[in-house]
């Protein structure tokens, strides 16, 4: 299976994206989704992640600003990312996790410019 990831783009502070992520092919097992992010000379650093459909836990940068949902059974991640900053600015990945292995996506750019 692979993931697809769509959503990101330019957008200016204060605005909103939503990145989708869907897989093109069968994951079983399921037990947490969640989004990464990598900003040029930073680590990757987990952004969002929802475990068993419902409990979800934030980096505390964009706690309150944005929102993980999905759905395990059909394997499909979104990030309602609202009032947007500068540094939120960086390449967005997709992660499933599941019981034999763990599945990302190719990234998708969020760029927030004035």
């Amino acid at each position: 299976a692979q993931l697809v990831e769509s959503g990101g783009g330019l957008v200016q502070p204060g605005g909103s994206l939503r990145l989708s992520c869907a897989a093109s092919g069968l994951i079983l097992n399921t037990y947490a989704m969640a989004w990464y992010r990598q900003a040029p000379g930073k680590q990757r650093e987990l952004v969002a992640i929802i475990i068993s459909g419902s409990s979800t836990n934030y980096a505390d940068s964009v706690k309150g600003r944005f929102t993980i949902s999905g759905d395990n059974a059909k394997n499909t991640v979104y990030l309602q990312m609202n009032s947007l900053k500068l540094e939120d600015t960086a390449v967005y990945y997709c992660n499933i996790r599941a019981l034999v292995r763990d599945y990302w996506g190719q990234g998708t750019q969020v760029t927030v410019s004035s």
